[in-house]
């Protein structure tokens, strides 16, 4: 495989790569299409319908402050909204958003499951959309009882650092085919 063959395979995994760790970097998007983050962007956000306001960190958090529940895209506090699963690896897709958090695994990637009351490995890159329900993890609980989201972020930062070991190791693969080729060729010439 001569070096620009092994780009034309594997450019296109980097990039994967790179917009899984951007999208992960945002635990308060879940839910979210990534054609929609730009209108979670800034500090003050407008319900998609026009008839209110609310401050960002009011997204997700579990009390519906819009009408058309523009400000709960990753939870089930509003009715009739969808849930976006990312599904790297598989099929992107939308459930209900009553699905959200309901110790069912709906998204292949387990994003609907987020809150820590069960593990919903992902089975996205093996042929995904498979649902499971394992209910064998116990939340973590903060020192006076309640739930903690640690769990969620600890996860996110778990998943970004293996993406980026990935990458890191896709890239030093590259580095060394494209040099062995070099100096092969170098040798042939002279």
């Amino acid at each position: 495989m001569d070096s620009h063959c092994f780009l034309r395979f594997h450019f296109p995994c980097f990039l994967l790569l790179v917009s899984a760790a951007c999208c992960l970097s945002h635990p308060s998007l879940f839910g979210i299409h990534p054609l929609d983050e730009k209108y979670y962007s800034s500090e003050v956000i407008k319900c998609k319908d026009g008839s209110n306001s609310f401050s960002r960190d009011r997204l997700n958090d579990n009390f519906c402050d819009c009408p058309d529940g523009t400000d709960e895209p990753g939870t089930s506090a509003c009715p009739n909204r969808k849930f976006y699963c990312r599904n790297l690896g598989s099929k992107p897709q939308f459930i209900v958003s009553s699905h959200v958090n309901d110790h069912f695994c709906d998204c292949c990637d387990g994003s609907d499951e987020y809150d820590g009351n069960i593990c919903c490995p992902n089975t996205c890159v093996m042929g995904g959309n498979a649902k499971y329900t394992i209910s064998n993890c116990k939340p973590k609980a903060s020192s006076n009882g309640v739930k903690s989201e640690d769990s969620v972020y600890n996860l996110t930062g778990l998943k970004l650092a293996i993406i980026l070991q990935v990458v890191l190791v896709i890239f030093l693969a590259f580095l060394w085919s494209f040099r062995r080729r070099t100096r092969s060729r170098r040798r042939h010439y002279h």
